[in-house]
C-alpha cells in the first residue's frame, strides 16, 4: 500500500470513527491504521460529539457514555483543544454541533466556557436566545463574546456598504475633486475618444471626470423589516447591523423594525451601541409579518425614493392575503421593495415557495443573500436596477 493510500485511509478513519477501526485495518497492509498524536487528538475531539460510544468528558472511571457531560472544566478544556485543532470554520460548525447534539446551552452560562468559546455568530445567536437566563456572573463574558462577533461582521461590511450607498447616490452630477472611488469611466472615455493615441494604443484623457459625493440629507428611506423568529437567528443579527450601519450615514433616513407576533422599533437602539440592540431582540415566538409591514408603511413618505427589505423566511402566521397584498400595493406605488428569504453565509434556506411565487407576480424578488453580496444589491436598487436582474445575480 502506497504512503497516499496510508494517508486517505486515515482520514476515512477520521471522518468514520472508532467504529470503522476493523474494516480499515482490514484494507490496510501493514495490520493498522496509525493515527499521529496530533490525529489521535483530533479524533477523540470529533469523538465527544459524534461518536455514541465515546466516554464522556466528565472523565468518570471507565463508563462508555455519550456526551460532554456536565463537567465545566472538562469542557473548557475540550474547546480549546477543539479550536487549536482545526480551522476556524470547522470550530464553527463542532462547536454548533456540540451545542444541538448534546443540549448544553446551560453550561454557556459559565464564564469559563463562554472564554473558551471561538466567538461567531450561531455562539451569537445561542447567547441572545438564552440573554433571560444568563447569571451575573456570566454577563461580562457574554457580552464580551458577542461584541467580537459585532466588531468582526461590522469590520467586514461596514466599508463597502458606504461605498456602495455613495457610489449610486447623485452619480449624475460631476465634482472637480479627484477620487478614485468617484471616478466616472463611461464619461471619461467618451469625452477624450479623440485624444486616443494610436501608436501606443492607449487613451490620454486631457480631463478626468468624477462623481459629486456630496448630497443632500435623508435623500432615502431604508426600511429594514426583520422576522426575528428563531429559524432566522443568523439573519436576525446580519440584518440589524446591516441596519445600524445605515443608520450612521446622514444620506439615509433608516427605520430597523423587528417582529415576531408583536413589533418592536429599534431605530433609535441601532444608531448607538449594536451590542445593546442585539441584547434587546427576542429570538423564537411566532410570526405576524403582515402587523409589521402595516407598522413599516407609516414611513414611507416618497415612495420612488424608498427601500423596503424584508428578511423572513415568509412562513406567516397572520393574515398571508393581507399582506401579500400589502407588499404589492407598496411596489405598486413606486417603492423599492425585496424580500431576503436568509441574510447568511449558508446554504439555500428553507422557505414558504407559494408566498415567495405570489410575491414574484408583483415583481418583489425573494432569495438568499449571503452578507459579502448585500453591498452590491443596495447599490443596484439605489441606482434604479432592474431588481429581479439582481436577484438572479446573487442568489446564494
Amino acid at each position: 500500500m502506497t504512503r497516499d493510500d496510508q494517508i486517505q485511509l486515515r482520514r476515512w478513519r477520521l471522518i468514520l470513527g472508532a467504529a470503522a477501526d476493523e474494516s480499515l485495518t482490514a484494507m490496510s497492509q501493514d495490520g493498522g491504521i496509525l493515527l499521529s498524536n496530533e490525529e489521535a487528538a483530533m479524533d477523540a475531539a470529533l469523538a465527544a460529539i459524534y461518536d455514541e460510544t465515546y466516554e464522556s468528558l466528565q472523565g468518570g472511571g471507565g463508563a462508555r457514555s455519550a456526551g460532554l457531560g456536565k463537567s465545566s472544566p472538562r469542557l473548557a478544556q475540550w474547546l480549546g483543544d477543539v479550536r487549536s485543532l482545526f480551522p476556524a470554520d470547522i470550530v464553527s460548525v463542532i462547536q454548533t454541533d456540540a451545542i444541538e447534539r448534546k443540549g448544553l446551552k446551560q453550561l454557556l452560562l459559565e464564564p469559563e466556557i463562554l472564554s473558551q468559546v471561538k466567538p461567531d455568530i450561531h455562539m451569537a445567536a445561542t447567547l441572545m436566545s438564552l440573554k433571560g437566563q444568563i447569571p451575573e456572573k456570566a454577563k461580562e463574558a457574554a457580552r464580551r463574546l458577542v461584541r467580537s462577533v459585532v466588531d468582526d461582521i461590522m469590520k467586514r461590511m461596514e466599508q463597502e456598504l458606504r461605498r456602495a450607498v455613495t457610489g449610486a447616490l447623485n452619480r449624475r452630477q460631476h465634482s472637480p475633486l479627484p477620487s478614485a472611488s468617484g471616478l466616472d469611466w463611461k464619461t471619461t472615455i467618451r469625452r477624450n475618444l479623440r485624444n486616443y493615441d494610436r501608436e501606443r494604443q492607449m487613451l490620454v484623457p486631457e480631463k478626468v471626470y468624477f462623481f459629486d459625493r456630496s448630497r443632500r440629507s435623508k435623500e432615502w428611506t431604508v426600511i429594514l423589516d426583520i422576522d426575528q423568529s428563531g429559524s432566522m437567528a443568523g439573519s436576525v443579527i446580519y440584518a440589524s447591523l446591516v441596519g445600524s450601519i445605515f443608520a450612521s450615514m446622514p444620506a439615509l433616513d433608516t427605520r430597523v423594525v423587528v417582529f415576531d407576533t408583536e413589533v418592536v422599533d429599534l431605530t433609535e437602539t441601532c444608531a448607538q451601541d449594536p451590542v445593546d440592540m442585539l441584547f434587546g431582540i427576542q429570538l423564537g415566538g411566532g410570526t405576524d409579518i403582515n402587523k409589521s409591514i402595516s407598522y413599516c408603511e407609516q414611513f414611507i413618505r416618497e415612495p420612488n425614493k424608498t427601500l423596503f427589505i424584508l428578511v423572513s423566511d415568509l412562513f406567516e402566521g397572520g393574515n398571508q392575503a393581507e399582506m401579500i397584498r400589502r407588499l404589492g400595493e407598496m411596489k405598486q406605488a413606486g417603492v423599492k421593495a425585496i424580500c431576503l428569504l436568509a441574510l447568511s453565509d449558508e446554504g439555500n434556506p428553507s422557505y414558504d415557495e407559494n408566498v415567495a411565487k405570489r410575491l414574484a407576480k408583483f415583481d418583489i424578488p425573494c432569495f438568499g443573500c449571503s452578507p459579502n453580496r448585500l453591498p452590491e444589491l443596495v447599490e443596484g436598487a439605489l441606482k434604479g436596477m432592474d431588481l429581479q436582474v439582481l436577484a438572479d445575480r446573487l442568489t446564494m
